[in-house]
């Protein structure tokens, strides 16, 4: 019997919970999996990890990510940005195959080592893009495929979020430019840009040149005593609030925007905000052809909106039919699927190409490809000017 694929996962917060719900969910739902354990859960605060681990379902733990790549088969980084090069090329050097969150690294530098990386390893090495596994996308997909859109000639990419409209939001390491890199752009706009290129790449080829424009509305933020994030008060003025211990300053953007021209000669807008007051995570995409568009939101992950050439308008499609991609695991038709299965969809297709010997795309190369178009916007908006890639 072929032995478990031991996974190490670094990370134990909001990604770490959503891979790890992901692998629980595996063998119940897509029991062609290959079999996994998960083995060791990595952090730096022993206690959180230890009780993380426990209600992830993790055997052993490990603050030491060194050490945990000589234990396991496969490796999860998804610690921030900044540690995401250094323990994801030792692993692949190691001949251990990673799944890296995005995006790939804080700095073109740091993503084209491990893109080499990547090239020079025998194993599998994976950017994730959870978007591209919505069934919906995959849907619409094929329709781009099959030509219903004829020439593509716009594609327009939003993701709007809220949640540091109050300048007393507290601060945190993805408003740290050495730790994240970037802010909204990298954080948001990476999605969006993948999210176009796996849609309509094949249709208009790559970017030949963009404009990009990045703006920080808030300079610096409260980090609150006791580690509380302040976010149960109205900003820190009552008693009965946490005590601000210090502000730090935000050193990467709050929102950005981003013009771009296709080799093909179609167009595309981008842009993604954390200012977007009344949008908690309102990822849309559009794409418009000469026969026909499409209109997809994440705020209704279930449903495109499709039109036709002879259409007078849209018609929403629920892809929830058995024949839709990846329904066919889950419920019957109409029976809708939320955010957290995109990362079940993600694991399925990477551990099996883990086990089988096959190729995993978004790939790190797909990855730096992304982190180039993100360093594009922001020189683009240190000059001033448009930059040809």
């Amino acid at each position: 019997m072929t032995q478990p694929l031991k996974i190490g996962v670094l990370g134990y917060r909001f990604m770490g919970k959503a891979h790890a719900n992901a692998l629980a969910r595996l063998p119940m739902f897509f029991p062609d999996a290959p079999d996994v354990e998960r083995h060791t859960l990595v952090g730096r605060d022993e206690e959180a990890l230890a009780e993380a681990a426990d209600r992830f379902g993790f055997s052993h733990t490990a603050t030491d990510w060194a050490a945990a790549i000589d234990e396991v088969d496969v490796f999860y980084n998804l610690g921030p940005n900044h540690v995401h090069a250094e323990p994801s090329i030792a692993a692949l050097e190691a001949g251990v195959p990673v799944l890296c969150e995005k995006p790939l690294a804080p700095t073109l530098d740091e993503a084209a080592a491990m893109r080499d990386a990547a090239a020079e390893a025998d194993v599998q090495a994976g950017t994730a893009f959870n978007y591209r596994f919505v069934p919906a996308i995959r849907y619409a997909k094929g329709l781009i495929e099959d030509g219903e859109l004829g020439e593509i000639r716009q594609v327009r990419g939003r993701y709007l979020q809220d949640w540091l409209v109050d300048p007393e939001a507290p601060w945190a390491w993805r408003m740290d430019a050495d730790m994240a890199g970037s802010g909204a752009l990298g954080d948001l706009g990476a999605h969006t840009i993948d999210l176009a290129d796996f849609l309509v790449g094949d249709e208009v080829g790559e970017i030949d040149r963009l404009s990009g424009h990045l703006r920080t509305f808030v300079d610096e933020r409260p980090v609150y005593a006791d580690g509380d994030s302040g976010e149960d008060g109205d900003g820190g003025d009552d008693a009965d609030d946490p005590a601000v211990e210090e502000y730090r300053d935000v050193t990467v953007d709050d929102a950005y925007s981003a013009q771009v021209a296709y080799e093909s000669g179609a167009t595309g807008t981008f842009e993604a905000t954390r200012f977007a007051t009344g949008h908690k995570n309102d990822h849309t995409i559009e794409v418009h052809g000469s026969k026909g568009s499409l209109k997809f939101s994440l705020e209704r992950l279930n449903e495109l909106e499709v039109l036709r050439e002879g259409d007078r308008g849209y018609q929403t499609v629920l892809v929830t039919d058995e024949t839709d991609p990846y329904v066919d695991h889950w419920w019957p038709p109409g029976h809708v699927i939320g955010w957290e299965h995109t990362f079940v969809h993600e694991n399925y297709e990477f551990l099996s190409a883990v086990a089988e010997g096959g190729e995993f795309s978004p790939s790190f190369a797909e990855g730096y490809a992304v982190q180039e178009v993100l360093d594009a916007i922001e020189r683009s908006d240190e000059r001033g000017e448009w930059i040809t890639l």
